[in-house]
């Protein structure tokens, strides 16, 4: 919810958002939570923002 990126990914596979952030905060537990937080931050700079206009 802070960068929009999961609801992003969710919208792009056409998956709800909130099956995605438990599915990443699932992940990111299991992965002892590091590499989760890594991965988000380059999805973040990464991942173009959506035009809306």
């Amino acid at each position: 919810m802070v960068g929009g990126v999961l609801a992003g990914l969710g919208n792009y596979f056409d998956i709800d958002p909130t099956i995605v952030r438990i599915g990443y905060v699932v992940l990111s537990i299991a992965s002892v939570g590091f590499p989760g937080l890594i991965a988000y931050l380059i999805m973040w700079a990464i991942i173009p923002e959506e035009n809306t206009f």
